[in-house]
């Protein structure tokens, strides 16, 4: 995943220092283990839209574009 920048308050920043240092780990570490769940969820989520689009608008695409699948 792309990393970005990111500003916390100094008060945030020791919380996360001091979770990564009791950790052994990186300071991004206790961050990037409570936001993945969310970049999960966002990421089925975003799976579930596109089965649905394509199920809804699945004959539409065949008759525009007909029903032969190109291998990749």
């Amino acid at each position: 995943m792309p990393r970005t920048q990111l500003n916390v308050r100094a008060n945030q920043a020791a919380v996360a220092a001091e979770a990564a240092r009791r950790r052994r780990a990186t300071m991004t570490r206790p961050l990037d283990e409570r936001t993945e769940p969310d970049a999960q969820d966002a990421g089925h989520a975003f799976v579930e839209a596109a089965a649905d689009f394509m199920q809804r608008y699945e004959s539409v695409f065949a008759e525009e574009f007909g029903t032969e699948r190109v291998a990749r």
